[in-house]
Order: structure tokens, then sequence, then C-alpha cells
């Protein structure tokens, strides 16, 4: 006989999970005892959203389960934010949380989880996939093994088990069980996708996060080479192709270049859309004359399929990757790339300060970030920059959310994913306005010695929405803060190296002593707070 608690741990270890985030708390010592006595590492974070967004990024790097954990009451609640995050990217999270005890529920109780209380079973429904309390320690079993059924498989995303202290203590036989390995079927639409790929006059593929997800990097590259079709990619979708791939247009929505706009606009039969909900972020600035004849729409789920642009619309719903895999030509690798769309060249304004301009900061980081590395992307304007004009050398190493979007989230995304593997070159770019929501998590870059650049744009401003306001309303109200934080000097509090840039030269230093330094780097960025970023095409 074993305790619910340990035999909990045993199976995360036997999945090869190796760190587990969170805060602790009474309701959850039983889990972190087991877990020191099993040596799966604790890794203590400093909000449990902050300990969400850590097992996203170790998720998404390990391409495998997360794990988060938070004490009942307000450790609970405190991970709803990152439960949603994680939805958005489609990542499998096992989100735990703690509760006083089962056999006083009903009674007065602080923290209380339970449906006299703050219920977070309820209060996580909307945000996972899975949402249970483990009443009985016979119960866990089969709860356990649903909840990863869920998270791991067809639409993999986040779930969430609350398991009150009494029930982590209590015995069971042991059991075994495997993590789920789901075989993806194909489309029975997929004779169609061809024979409309084959009649196409002027074809458009549209990528977005979800061949990130199914990591079909190579599928669509080959199937742009194939069939002679140039590429645009959605906010998400940056990274899932190269910057160099003959025909790529860039993006389009936020962040968008006029070479995809201009595309668009001449007319196109057939749009491929490939992984994308198609939101309002992906759509700003698509037009009714850039409506096409017919879409093929490749998603996990049907819910938005169809939706956003009212044409027929092809449904292919499944892994993306498994489908085009069953239309792919291999001798595609054969044929010449020059026969696609040439891309335009971006022309970059000068900076009309002395400041520099975030358009060069993000330049520069291109020069100095080694092709390899994975550069995590925030919320807010610093990250439709990039978008739009940092290069992508090698897919896969590009990441940003267009759908759910909490500020901060990239900070703990990039230590998650380091510490998953160490050996990876990561780096992080962030706002003023993002540090000041979860730059603290920089401190557990710090105390692992985790060696990531956080390179912060500040521009005193929650940018994207202060333009988006003046733009539309001809003013912005609450979007300016008055006395600019100095955020080297926070850097430099939590123990890491701290550089304040106001010249490229000076940007270029702190990116280059980065790439030796054995720790974290913040490299604030003091861009000029009245450029325009590429933003406001979103209504």
């Amino acid at each position: 006989m074993k305790s619910i608690a340990t035999i909990l741990v045993e199976h995360l270890k036997s999945f090869q999970v190796t760190h587990a985030f969170g805060v602790p708390g009474k309701a959850i010592v039983p889990l972190l005892l087991a877990m020191e006595k099993n040596e799966l590492d604790f890794v203590l974070s400093r909000h449990e959203s902050g300990a969400g967004f850590m097992a996203g990024g170790y998720a998404r790097q390990n391409n495998t389960l997360g794990v988060a954990i938070g004490t009942s009451g307000p450790g609970g609640t405190n991970l709803l934010t990152s439960a949603g995050q994680a939805k958005a990217y489609n990542l499998p999270i096992l989100f735990i949380t703690g509760h006083p005890s089962v056999k006083e529920s009903g009674r007065a109780m602080g923290q209380d989880s339970s449906v006299f209380g703050t219920d977070l079973v309820k209060m996580f429904e909307p945000v996972t996939l899975f949402s249970a309390r483990v009443d009985r320690a016979d119960q866990f079993p089969l709860y356990f093994q649903h909840a990863l059924e869920t998270a791991l498989t067809g639409r993999k995303g986040p779930v969430h088990l609350s398991i009150p202290a009494d029930v982590l203590m209590e015995e069971i036989e042991p059991f075994t069980l495997t993590l789920p390995h789901l075989q993806q079927p194909v489309s029975p639409y997929m004779n169609e996708v061809k024979t409309l790929l084959d009649h196409a006059k002027k074809p458009l593929l549209f990528l977005g996060k979800g061949v990130h997800i199914s990591q079909a990097y190579d599928e669509v590259k080959y199937l742009s080479l194939q069939y002679h079709i140039p590429v645009i990619t959605t906010p998400g979708g940056k990274g899932t192709i190269r910057t160099d791939h003959p025909g790529y247009l860039g993006p389009f929505g936020l962040g968008g270049t006029q070479a995809a706009s201009d595309y668009l606009n001449e007319g196109v039969d057939l749009l491929i859309v490939i992984g994308t909900k198609l939101t309002d972020m992906t759509l700003a600035g698509f037009t009714a004359n850039m409506h096409p004849k017919q879409v093929i729409q490749f998603d996990i789920e049907p819910t938005f399929v169809g939706k956003s642009i009212p044409v027929p619309t092809l449904p292919i719903i499944g892994d993306a990757k498994v489908n085009l895999q069953a239309i792919l030509d291999p001798a595609i690798l054969e044929i010449a790339a020059t026969s696609l769309v040439e891309r335009e060249s971006i022309v970059i304004p000068a900076s009309p300060t002395e400041k520099i301009s975030a358009v060069a900061a993000v330049k520069l980081m291109r020069k100095h970030l080694s092709a390899e590395t994975i550069l995590f992307g925030d919320d807010g304007s610093h990250t439709f920059y990039a978008i739009q004009h940092f290069d992508i050398e090698q897919e896969g190493t590009f990441f940003a959310d267009d759908v759910f979007g909490t500020m901060g989230h990239a900070i703990g995304y990039a230590i998650g994913a380091k510490i998953a593997h160490p050996k990876q070159a990561i780096a992080c770019l962030t706002g003023d306005g993002c540090m000041m929501m979860h730059g603290a998590e920089i401190s557990v870059a710090v105390c692992h010695d985790l060696q990531i650049p956080f390179i912060v744009l500040n521009n005193g401003r929650l940018d994207m929405v202060d333009k988006g306001m003046r733009y539309n309303l001809g003013r912005s109200i609450g979007t300016v803060y008055e006395y600019p934080a100095n955020l080297s000097l926070f850097g430099e509090s939590l123990g890491a190296a701290a550089f304040r840039c106001f010249t490229a030269e000076e940007v270029e230093e702190a990116l280059i002593f980065a790439q030796t330094y054995y720790g974290p780097t913040v490299i604030e960025i003091m861009v000029d707070p009245e450029e325009i970023p590429p933003t406001l095409k979103r209504g």
C-alpha cells in the first residue's frame, strides 16, 4: 500500500517528468514530501501564475506533460490565468491544487476550495479540458487516467485535479499507467484537398500556431514547394517557416507585412489555412476584396472552422502533420524552389528621435542571437515588432500567442523551457508592462543559474493599448506610467546581470555579454515612445 501522493509522484517520474513548478502551502505538503522523497525537483516560483507559465514552457520544450502545483484557495485561483494561457497554446499541463480536508467539508475552513468556499473545480472548468476533485482515494486511479488521456490526446491541453490533503495521505494498492498515445486518423477529405490544390490558379498558404503544436514544419514547407504555393503566417504562426523560404511573404494581421497584404489584394482563389482559428488578431486588415473563392481549413477541432471568412470552407479536422503527410510527394525535395513568388524586401524607416527604435532593437537581436535560439515573445507591441521584423533562420524557434494574450507569460515560459533543456539556447522578448506583472520570476532563473537573456523594450507605457486608443479615439486613458520603472535596477535587485541601453552600441554590448554569462541577463532597451507599432489594423 502506498499513499496517493507517493503514487502520483512515482507516475510522474515514470513519465520522465523531472520538475514540477509551484508555491507551497499546507494543503499540498503531503505532495511536496513525496516529491522530495522520490527526487522529483520542485521549482519554487514567485507567484503561482509564474509556476503555470514555467510548466507551459517545460511542456512546450520537452513535448511532454508539464506539472504546476498550488495550494487551496488563492493558490489555486492564482493558477487560473496560466491555465487559460496553456489552453490557448494547447499545452498538456496537469494543474494540481489542494483542499484543507475532504472530511471537514461543509464546516468553516480557511482557504476552503470546495463548493462551500472557493470552488476551484468550477473555476478551472472554463480554462482547462477537464477539472475534478478527488474525494476518495479509490477515485484517484480513474480520475488520474482520465486527466492524462484528456491532456495528451486529440486536442491537447491543460487539466486540473483538486486533491484534498487527507486524500493525498490515504493509501491504496499501487497501479500502473502509461502515457496515452492515440494514432491520429487521416481526414476522409484529403482527396478533395488534393483536387483543389491541383486545380488552384493562385493559392496561398496561411500558417498558424497549430503548425508549431503538431510540429508540421517539414510538411508545410514541402507542401509549399510541391504545389508552388506562397506562404503567409499568423502572428502566432511566426516561426513555423524560415524567413528565407522562397515565396514567404511575411506575416499577416497584427505585425503583418505590406507584401502579404498586396498578395491577398491581387486575388486568391484558394486559401489553405493550417492551424489557426482566424481570430481578429490574425485577420486584422483583412478586407472583403481579399476573400478567396475557397478555403481549406486544417484544425484539430471544429469549433471555429468556417466561421471567420464567409466563403465555402472544406474542414480538415485532425492533426495537421498526419493529414499533410497523406498528400505529400517525397520527390518534392527535387523541386526547384525558385519557381515560387519572390519575397519583397522590407524597408525599415529610421527612428525620428535619438532613442533607439524598437525595429532597430529587434534587428540587433537577430544579429546576435544564434539561429537555433528559441525566442519566447510576450504580449505587447514589442513582440509584434518581432513578428514583422525578426527573421526566422530555423523553424520552431519563435513562439508567441495571439489568442489568450497574457502579459508576462513569456518570462515563465522561457524559464520552464530552459529547465527542461538546459543546453538549448533560450531568450525572452518582453516589455515594461509585462515585466511589472511577472518579472519577479527572473529570480527563479537566478537561483537556478539559467543562461537566459530577458530583453525588455521599455517605452514607459502599455504601448499596444496606448497607440490603439490614440489611433481610434484621438487620445489614450490610463496607459502611460507617470514614473517609468528602471527595469535594469529591478533585474539587478533580483540577482541578474543587468544593462540599461540607449544606443545600438550598448544593446550589442549587452547581447554579446549575455551569450557567455552563466546566469540570466536583463537587457532593458529604452525605445522611442512615439514609434508606431505594427498593431493598428485591429479595430
